[in-house]
């Protein structure tokens, strides 16, 4: 996202440096994942340097029970990369791995290694004794002398620093340690809290109703011309005959012959933010396409293959579109994009699981980061997550994106969680997440079914004026005082449910549509309400 942000096509301007633990380099999976992306498309950031802290241990579990392969730093010769070993105890040795990896990775842009060979004097956690469990390996250390009496010793020998010397460099450093320490003890200091400002200086975070909402509407004009636009195929590509009756469809819905169905309301979602000047950046697992084939985002020649992205060609001044169809990986994957959201809040970043069950396998991205670095380190983040949600015919593994899991962790306004009815609710509900000063991660079960569903779909109006809706209304209701039942309910059953009431003429029923469940305004749910009868109940 840095690298992204300056321009740095070529990634010079901005050097990653992750630091590992020799246990965790070899045994957590997500190390793997990581590294299978560094030289992906939309992934690369033109190599990392990982410095490998190898303690020889992992708290009390001995190298021969953490690892099956010889080195910690095996996994990565996957990349065919430099694998720099060093002893901890040689700082020049040190500084001269560093130095090589530096060089290597400038003159070649990939990822390098340096496994520098240490050991905690201390123990793990320095509370208890580490030789309870590895007494031969802590006999050994304290026998030797710490890194910087050594290397002292190793000076003096070639005259390179006196003793004395060097205890007035230490002496220095410690007293500027100590005066810090001080200042920040006195009874004058004003404790600066760091909010990590700078692009984030016009975002806010805390409580959601606060924040205004936003006027996310568009001119007909403009959403006219933005759909037109992404039909328009250049003369050299050859797209499949599918594809040709689908860009017919949504010149259509341009023109304001159909209504726009979920994904021409997606693509004009999209199409207007890029307009904004608002970076659009989408990965997952078939994200160009679409699990269920009906975004399209990235047109693929018929007959050799060269591609073709329309939401880059809108003929107007606009930011770019970054659709990716990522590696098959959910922690590894969200946890990049969670990474780049914190770099863009002015952009609209975008994981969308293949199905929405997978999010499974990133749960602890989640946990540890997107639903909780708000509170825990005051970091905002104003990623989106997309969770095809339904039970559709593909099994009990392809039908869930637990709901009610994302709304057992929502507390304190920390998540938005929505379950869209509408390709203009979807539409207005991801501009609302750009146009409105605060940042929270948003999470989107999406439809499978509504994505064709015919009664599924809005007039081109929709888009043109109002703005999202936290609840939507019964249409279908035109005297509230006759209404004898009301129904709450969320997502797709309300087609289900719409349908059943028609066929039975059952006008005494109010169907309303949850579409943000989480934060819910009460004050609204209490004002839709107000209009029926006392005595009518309430049911989910």
């Amino acid at each position: 996202a840095k690298q992204d942000r300056r321009g740095d096509v070529e990634r010079r301007k901005v050097l990653p440096i992750l630091i590992h633990g020799d246990s965790a380099f070899a045994g957590q999976g997500i190390v793997q994942e990581t590294l299978n992306m560094s030289e992906l498309p939309g992934y690369s950031v033109g190599g990392t340097v990982h410095v490998i802290v190898n303690n020889q241990i992992g708290f009390t579990t001995p190298p021969e029970s953490a690892r099956s392969c010889y080195y910690a730093s095996d996994v990565a010769r996957m990349l065919q990369i430099p694998i720099l070993h060093v002893n901890g105890e040689d700082p020049e040795a040190v500084a001269q791995a560093v130095k090589l990896g530096m060089d290597f990775r400038a003159e070649f842009r990939k990822d390098v290694v340096i496994d520098m060979w240490c050991y905690r004097r201390y123990g793990h956690n320095e509370s208890d004794d580490p030789a309870y469990t590895q007494p031969l390996m802590y006999q050994a250390i304290r026998k030797r002398k710490s890194v910087r009496q050594g290397y002292l010793d190793s000076l003096a020998r070639r005259g390179g620093i006196a003793k004395d010397e060097a205890d007035e460099i230490a002496v220095a450093r410690r007293q500027r340690l100590d005066d810090a320490l001080s200042e920040a003890k006195s009874r004058t200091y004003t404790y600066q809290r760091d909010f990590g400002r700078g692009l984030w200086k016009d975002f806010l975070g805390g409580a959601d109703d606060a924040v205004p909402d936003a006027d996310t509407a568009i001119p007909r004009d403009q959403a006219e011309a933005l759909l037109l636009a992404q039909t328009h195929v250049p003369d050299h590509l050859k797209p499949h005959p599918k594809i040709e009756r689908l860009l017919n469809n949504r010149a259509e819905m341009a023109r304001g012959e159909k209504a726009l169905d979920w994904g021409a309301g997606e693509a004009l979602a999209f199409a207007s933010l890029l307009a904004d000047g608002a970076r659009v950046r989408l990965s997952g697992q078939d994200s160009g396409r679409g699990t269920f084939s009906h975004r399209h985002a990235v047109l693929h020649d018929y007959e050799d293959g060269h591609t073709h992205v329309p939401l880059n060609h809108l003929g107007v001044t606009q930011a770019p579109f970054e659709p990716l169809d990522s590696p098959l990986s959910e922690a590894g994957v969200l946890g990049f994009e969670y990474g780049y959201s914190l770099d863009y809040p002015d952009g609209l970043v975008l994981w969308e699981a293949q199905f929405g069950d997978f999010v499974n396998g990133a749960q602890v991205i989640i946990d540890q980061f997107i639903v909780s670095s708000e509170d825990k380190w005051s970091r905002l983040s104003g990623l989106v997550m997309l969770l095809p949600h339904g039970f559709e015919g593909q099994g009990p593994e392809h039908s869930s994106a637990r709901l009610e899991r994302f709304l057992g962790m929502a507390a304190e306004d920390n998540i938005q969680v929505c379950n869209l009815t509408t390709p203009a609710q979807l539409f207005h509900c991801l501009r609302r997440q750009i146009h409105r000063p605060i940042r929270k991660p948003l999470i989107i079960m999406t439809p499978k079914s509504l994505l064709r569903l015919p009664d599924a779909v809005s007039p081109i109006e929709d888009f043109c004026e109002g703005g999202f809706q936290r609840i939507l209304r019964d249409p279908s209701v035109v005297e509230p005082s006759k209404v004898r039942r009301i129904i709450l309910c969320t997502g797709k059953v309300y087609y289900e449910l719409a349908s059943a009431k028609e066929i039975l003429s059952a006008d005494h029923v109010a169907i309303h549509r949850l579409e943000q469940l989480y934060p819910l305004r009460r004050d609204e749910l209490a004002e839709q309400l107000g209009a029926y009868p006392e005595d009518a109940p309430v049911v989910w």
